[in-house]
């Protein structure tokens, strides 16, 4: 198979993966804190590891610096983001989640815990097996490329590579 029909068939049949495992939450299970649908969006795109610079979670989520600034702020002071300076660097600030931020992420997650061990049950072993591993595999795949900053354009979209 070719990666454009790989690629449109990924397109085609992710929603519905989404659909069907796909909830909303607003409120910290432990402190019981409204979480707008805006900061959980953000907490979605962040780690405790990696973390990502204001400007480049700004640009792929389609929103000026100042605007993420604001909301950054927020979510720092309710606990769930810390701004750490890079080494190298001490203009370039990594924004992580913290364990607070883990914590209600995990228990907001984009996708219902229930809903998916639902849907892995209608599998055989092999079949979850399967799933799991290429799931690894694009993770992994998500991060190289992301690492690379090749996902983190002005528009949200991964720029089109240049034949050679």
């Amino acid at each position: 198979m070719s990666i454009d029909r790989d690629s449109r068939r990924f397109v085609k049949l992710y929603p519905r993966v989404f659909l069907a495992c796909h909830t909303r939450h607003v409120r910290d299970p432990k402190t019981r804190q409204k979480v707008t649908a805006q900061q959980l969006r953000i907490l979605d795109h962040l780690d405790d590891d990696q973390g990502a610079t204001l400007g480049e979670l700004a640009r792929h989520l389609g929103v000026t610096p100042s605007t993420l600034s604001l909301t950054i702020d927020r979510l720092e002071d309710k606990g769930y983001v810390a701004r750490k300076r890079g080494s190298g660097d001490r203009r370039h600030v990594l924004v992580r989640l913290t364990a607070a931020g883990m914590r209600i992420r995990g228990a907001h997650s984009v996708l219902d815990d229930d809903r998916v061990r639902t849907l892995l049950q209608s599998l055989s072993a092999d079949e979850r097996a399967k799933v799991v591993e290429g799931l690894e595999l694009l993770a992994g795949a998500a991060s190289r490329v992301m690492a690379t900053a090749q996902l983190w354009t002005s528009n949200g979209q991964r720029p089109h590579r240049k034949s050679s």
